[in-house]
């Protein structure tokens, strides 16, 4: 007997980029493949038409708006829910899950479709960020999101808490990849200076918590020491967060950093841009729950450092041990980079979750809470 096509909302604030916005449209994109209506509601943003180009609906609403104007919109959820025949909420994101949360709970019980959370972040602990353990299913990308879920929400059910690992579709990161000549001629061409270079790559939107403070002060501690390095900063900057990308900028010529270190802002292309690298660092002061970018450096085969807390450390110490150094301890930080470049270890082959495994231990869960 074939299995029924499910209609599934997503909701999350925006879709402009990140790790939250790439998963939801890998698992919108896997839910049209398998038969099934995907739909997500958001605030829009440059992902959009990639959604919809791929056979997704999209809502536009402004979920993510953090005011008391946002609960005029838990009637229009609600009214959503029951006029599409939504058998799947899926929350991605605090604000948005308070707000399907009150929406799916004003509903008669006989009616309410199945709810869904994941716990993206390691967030902050109070009763905001518990509304991410309300959902029927709980899903953790990691081990660590799990045992933060249970440690600080002690009255989750630990039996709703399913672990399903953001996916790495190998033949989008193949071990040993390399980019086409074409790709690697115009990267030389913008960025000639690379080639005598031992070029460090730190990936992550331009915001406080990521430690691009930490990664060119270790920059500046390896450039006086007279090794041929070259520091690349690769993310998209916020205009909320422009004192702080000001900051960086001023950090820069205080190390007398110029002509040591590029931001390149967004790229589409962070996969070539992480095989080119010697070393991908992840620095974030605050424990991530996964760490998407370490999974695709080490995917392809280069080396990682990375602070030694919550997904990242979680990940290193099963694929690559050598590069986990104290969380916020940029002398280690330096010295084992300074390992690493002279006395480079190799990254062995290892098994990541794949888009695939991803979406359908996500549709099982789905199936778990239909109704």
């Amino acid at each position: 007997m074939a299995e029924r096509k499910l209609t599934i909302l997503q909701l999350l604030p925006a879709l402009e980029s990140g790790g939250v916005e790439r998963g939801t449209l890998e698992i919108a994109r896997g839910l049209v493949k398998a038969g099934h209506r995907s739909m997500v509601v958001s605030d829009g943003g440059q992902l959009v038409s990639r959604l919809t180009g791929q056979g997704s609906e999209h809502i536009r609403l402004p979920v993510g708006h953090k005011s008391v104007w946002s609960l005029r919109l838990v009637s229009r959820l609600r009214r959503l829910m029951v006029e599409e025949k939504i058998d799947i909420v899926h929350a991605r994101s605090r604000l948005p899950a308070w707000l399907a949360w009150l929406a799916w709970r004003g509903m008669p019980p006989e009616q309410r479709p199945g709810f869904v959370t994941t716990v993206h972040g390691l967030y902050s602990i109070g009763r905001y960020s518990r509304i991410m353990t309300k959902g029927e299913r709980v899903i953790a990308v990691s081990e660590s999101a799990r045992r933060y879920i249970l440690d600080n929400y002690p009255k989750t059910d630990a039996s709703h808490i399913r672990v399903i690992a953001r996916g790495i579709d190998p033949d989008v990161y193949p071990f040993g990849f390399r980019p086409g000549d074409s790709w690697i001629n115009r990267w030389y061409q913008d960025y000639p200076f690379l080639l005598e270079r031992q070029v460090l790559t730190l990936p992550g939107r331009i915001t406080r918590l990521k430690g691009h403070a930490d990664f060119l002060h270790m920059l500046a501690s390896l450039v006086q020491d007279g090794l041929p390095v070259y520091g690349l900063i690769v993310g998209g900057e916020d205009p909320r967060h422009r004192a702080y990308a000001d900051e960086l900028q001023h950090t820069v010529k205080k190390l007398g950093l110029d002509g040591r270190v590029t931001f390149t802002g967004h790229r589409m292309d962070l996969r070539d841009v992480l095989s080119m690298s010697n070393l991908v660092y992840s620095l974030s002061r605050k424990p991530e729950s996964f760490g998407r970018t370490v999974c695709e450096a080490l995917s392809l085969g280069v080396p990682v450092a990375g602070y030694d807390h919550g997904g990242v450390g979680e990940t290193l110490a099963r694929v690559y041990p050598y590069g986990r150094v104290p969380a916020g301890d940029v002398k280690a930080l330096t010295a084992t980079t300074r390992k690493l470049l002279e006395q480079p270890q190799q990254v062995d082959p290892a098994a990541f979750t794949s888009v695939q495994d991803m979406v359908d231990s996500t549709l099982a869960v789905y199936r778990e809470v239909a109704p």
